[in-house]
């Protein structure tokens, strides 16, 4: 066997070429690479505590998120009412949009509050950003 040869030739290159292209084209018909495009947004929001029982959160900066994709969540499941959550905007929530939650029956007092994210298919999900409230007690 002459070694030379086998360096030289490259009559198999094109062969192996075709095999994965058509094995990357396959699989993208064949919605295999549908979850490639499930990755958690990069945001930041900031968190504003009042006195009056109520917590702003601002997108601050980073990529724009489906608004049906966010949600605000507290360590202890506080129970907050108000119309203005993140789900009362339509369309994308991006940099200067605000959501205002109320607790309802107590303070965010010492409370984690964490903006979280969802895949559309529900497969992932992702903590975007977390605040402590300042505690009042």
């Amino acid at each position: 066997m002459n070694i030379k040869e086998l360096f030289t030739d490259d009559s198999a290159v094109s062969p192996v070429i075709g095999v994965i292209l058509a094995a990357v084209i396959g699989s993208f018909v064949l919605n295999l690479g549908g979850s490639l495009q499930q990755n958690a947004p990069q945001a930041s929001f900031g968190f504003d505590y009042s006195d009056d029982g109520n917590v702003t959160i601002t997108h601050e900066t980073g990529d724009s998120v489906s608004s049906a994709q966010l949600n605000a969540t507290s360590s202890e499941s506080l129970n907050y009412t108000n119309s203005d959550r993140f789900d009362s905007i339509s369309g994308d929530v991006s940099a200067g949009d605000s959501a205002r939650y109320e607790a309802s029956e107590s303070t965010w007092s010492g409370e984690t509050v964490r903006v979280t994210w969802e895949s559309e298919n529900g497969e992932n999900s992702a903590t975007l950003s977390t605040s402590t409230a300042p505690d009042n007690t």
